[in-house]
């Protein structure tokens, strides 16, 4: 029987998945499925972290997120399904939890920390499923990818 109840608590803890959002302002409209958060906005869920000055979170009918939208020095750590570990910063992050699709936007830095892969840009598109990226330069700016190459 305890183990049974160790089981049970350990599957709950796996599906819930909680997501925790602080800040220093809150308004909501649950009728549009709109709530904002303004002022030192943090964001966890599992390893992952978000923070930014203004967060737009948009919900279903069940009230379940379909889509975040961060403005104001956005900074964020990142693990993806298969495990790689990003950590960076933009001005405007959006991020689609059904797909697991991260839209980063203005003076992007991603950095992959388990690789060392860097990717400076304008707009970067990390698709944490199929472990997929995408980056752009500004007007004038190139795309700047950085490796380490080790010696063999």
């Amino acid at each position: 029987m305890k183990y049974l109840i160790i089981l049970v608590i350990l599957i709950t803890t796996l599906i819930s998945q909680e997501l925790k959002i602080k800040a220093n302002e809150f308004s909501t409209d649950e009728k549009k499925g709109i709530s904002i958060f303004i002022g030192e906005v943090n964001i966890t869920r599992l390893s992952d972290e978000l923070t930014a000055s203004k967060v737009t979170v948009y919900t279903d009918k069940k009230h379940q997120p379909i889509k975040f939208i961060a403005i104001g020095n956005v900074s964020f750590k990142i693990t993806t399904k298969d495990g790689s570990k990003y950590e960076g910063k933009a001005q405007k992050t959006i991020y689609y939890p059904i797909k697991k699709e991260y839209y980063f936007y203005k003076n992007v830095y991603l950095k992959q920390i388990d690789n060392k892969k860097e990717i400076i840009g304008d707009e970067v598109v990390l698709k944490t499923i199929e472990g997929q990226a995408y980056a752009k330069g500004a007007k004038k700016e190139p795309v700047i990818m950085i490796f380490e190459i080790k010696d063999k």
